[in-house]
């Protein structure tokens, strides 16, 4: 059985050499995750409990500059990024989606 969450993060960051992309520029950040599992207790996870995983996990990244915390922060690296942290801390397999804005998303 499977369940997930959303969450929100807005950051900024720049893309250097990028012709479009080079000049700092912000982002509010759609972060979906969907962890996978059997029931247990009539449940496979308390919502409760993995967003406040998630929560604590992007809080780092948060208002932030996202190039201070990579070296080339792409979507794609910082959905790698976020997907190491929280693999660190959940007790399931998941999956992690970020969207960069409205209609463009990465997903591990």
């Amino acid at each position: 059985m499977r369940l997930g969450i959303v969450e929100y993060i807005d950051s900024a960051h720049s893309l250097p050499n990028h012709p479009t992309c080079g000049g700092m520029h912000g982002h509010t950040y759609r972060i979906e995750v969907c962890v996978e599992g059997e029931k247990k207790g009539g449940m496979v996870m308390d919502f409760y409990d993995l967003k406040r995983i998630v929560r604590d996990v992007l809080a780092g990244y948060d208002h932030r500059a996202l190039n201070e915390l990579m070296e080339y922060p792409s979507c794609e690296n910082l959905c790698e990024a976020i997907y190491a942290r929280l693999q660190e801390r959940l007790p399931f397999p998941f999956t992690l989606r970020v969207w960069e804005g409205n209609g463009k998303w990465v997903e591990k």
